[in-house]
C-alpha cells in the first residue's frame, strides 16, 4: 500500500464511527478525512464503510481492514516503548514484570532505583501473563522455573524464591500443626484452584494430600496468603516475608524442590542499553539480601 496516512484514517474511522472523531483525533480538518476514505476505497475497488445519519459503519472488508490496522497500530506503539529505552541517559519509563507473590521485595527495590534515578518513571506489572519482550511490553521480566527459551531474549539466573509451608497460629490453636509428611492428610489447606499448576510446591503438595484436603482454593498468591492468615489452612509462602510474621508458625522443614529458580529476562534489543545496564547491576546487588 502507497499510503500509510489513508489506512490510519480509515482506521481511524472505522475506531470512532465518525468523521469529525476521526479529524479530532488526527487533527486534521473533516474534508482531509473523507478525501483519503474515497481515495482509499477507489484504490481497492470496495466500498470500506456504509455512510449513514449518525456516521460510518465498517462493511466486512472495512474489519478486515481495522483488524490488521489495529494490529499495526499496537506494534507501532510498542516499538516506541522499546526505542524509548535505548538512549544513554537513566530516564524515562521503565517496565518491569514479575510475580505478585515478589512484590514485598520488588517494590521497595524499585522505588531505592527511583529515588537514585529522579527522572524514571516506573511501571511495575505483576500477574501471571507473560508480558512479551520482542514487543516491547517491558525492559525487565523476572520469571520463575525453567530458564526461558526465546532466542531474541537475554536470560540470566537471578536468585531461587525459598517457599516454605505455614499456617496462622489460630489454625495451629484450632487444628494444632502436623509434626510429619505423614500427618499432612489429617489437616485442611489453601492451595491453588487449578490441578495442573506448574509451581513445584503446588505439585509437592497434589502428591502428599488429597485433593478434597486442599479445602480453600484459589488463583491469586495473595489471596492464598490472605487465607492462609485468615486461618483458614496451611499453605504455601515466601519464606523470606513469612518469618518475619510472628503471627504464623513454620510448618515442617523447607525442601528445595518447594523452591525454584528465578531468571533475569532481557530482549537482546535493549539488554545493553544504560537504563536497563543501570537496573540490573543495582538489582543483582540488592537482591543478595534475597535468599534464605
Amino acid at each position: 500500500m502507497d499510503n500509510w496516512d489513508e489506512i490510519k484514517t480509515a482506521y481511524q474511522v472505522a475506531r470512532m464511527g465518525t468523521v469529525s472523531g476521526a479529524a479530532e483525533i488526527l487533527g486534521v480538518h473533516h474534508a482531509t478525512v473523507i478525501r483519503h476514505i474515497d481515495a482509499l476505497e477507489g484504490r481497492l475497488g470496495v466500498k470500506l464503510f456504509q455512510r449513514h445519519a449518525r456516521g460510518y459503519t465498517p462493511t466486512e472488508a472495512g474489519d478486515d481492514l481495522f483488524r490488521v490496522a489495529q494490529a499495526t497500530d499496537d506494534q507501532f506503539s510498542q516499538l516506541v516503548g522499546r526505542i524509548k529505552g535505548q538512549g544513554d541517559s537513566v530516564s524515562g519509563e521503565l517496565v518491569i514484570t514479575s510475580l505478585i507473590s515478589l512484590a514485598p521485595r520488588m517494590t521497595p527495590a524499585l522505588a531505592e532505583f527511583q529515588a537514585e534515578h529522579p527522572d524514571v518513571i516506573v511501571r511495575y506489572l505483576t500477574g501471571d501473563r507473560l508480558f512479551r519482550l520482542e514487543y516491547g511490553e517491558a525492559h525487565v521480566a523476572i520469571r520463575a522455573g525453567n530458564a526461558p527459551d526465546q532466542p531474541d531474549n537475554v536470560v540470566q539466573p537471578f536468585v531461587r524464591q525459598s517457599m516454605g509451608l505455614f499456617a496462622s497460629r489460630v489454625y495451629v490453636e484450632r487444628h494444632g500443626a502436623p509434626k510429619t509428611e505423614k500427618d499432612l492428610t489429617q489437616h485442611r489447606f489453601v492451595g491453588h484452584d487449578a490441578e495442573d499448576s506448574r509451581a513445584p510446591f503446588n505439585r509437592w503438595l497434589s502428591e502428599k494430600v488429597p485433593r478434597e484436603a486442599v479445602t480453600f482454593r484459589g488463583t491469586d498468591v495473595r489471596m492464598m496468603e490472605y487465607a492462609v492468615f485468615a486461618g483458614a489452612g496451611i499453605g504455601f509462602m515466601p519464606i523470606l516475608e513469612a518469618r518475619q510474621n510472628p503471627e504464623l508458625v513454620e510448618i515442617l522443614t523447607p525442601r528445595e524442590d518447594w523452591s525454584a529458580p528465578l531468571w533475569l529476562v532481557t530482549h537482546v534489543d535493549l539488554h545493553r542499553t544504560t537504563k536497563v545496564q543501570t537496573f540490573l547491576a543495582f538489582l543483582k546487588a540488592r537482591a543478595k539480601d534475597w535468599q534464605v
